[in-house]
């Protein structure tokens, strides 16, 4: 089965980014396959660079990372979401003139139309957190 992953949440605004992570995890385990990791709303910030959570917890931007480098996954970052909300890469930064870029490697900006593919290739999309 080939899953999509959508995470609405920021990494300590709640447990869905890291039951995502934990999902995203068993699925794999399971042998089954994830097309696409799309972060969305909050849960850009998935993808901050700069998130430093205390060393007695998991830092799940740097898991995420980990888990995308050994499966070889396509984390896909809503540009808009991201640059309301100041998850910026090089291009973006310099675009809007800010001083630096916080998104983190392994993390791609792109668009809606990512979302919309991944769904069309897809068994099954799963999201996590979501509207309040």
């Amino acid at each position: 089965m080939i899953f999509t992953l959508v995470v609405h949440s920021a990494p300590y605004q709640s447990s869905s980014a890291a039951s995502a992570l934990r999902f995203a995890c068993a699925v794999l385990a399971a042998g089954h396959d994830i097309h696409r990791i799309f972060f969305y709303r909050d849960g850009v910030h998935n993808a901050s660079a700069l998130a430093s959570p205390p060393r007695d917890e998991q830092n799940l931007p740097a898991a995420w990372q980990a888990l995308a480098e050994e499966h070889d996954l396509d984390l896909v970052v809503c540009i808009a979401a991201a640059v309301r909300r100041g998850v910026l890469n090089e291009e973006e930064a310099r675009r809007y003139e800010k001083p630096a870029a916080n998104l983190a490697e392994g993390f791609e900006l792109s668009g809606l139309g990512q979302l919309v593919e991944a769904s069309i290739k897809s068994d099954r999309v799963i999201t996590f957190g979501g509207a309040r």
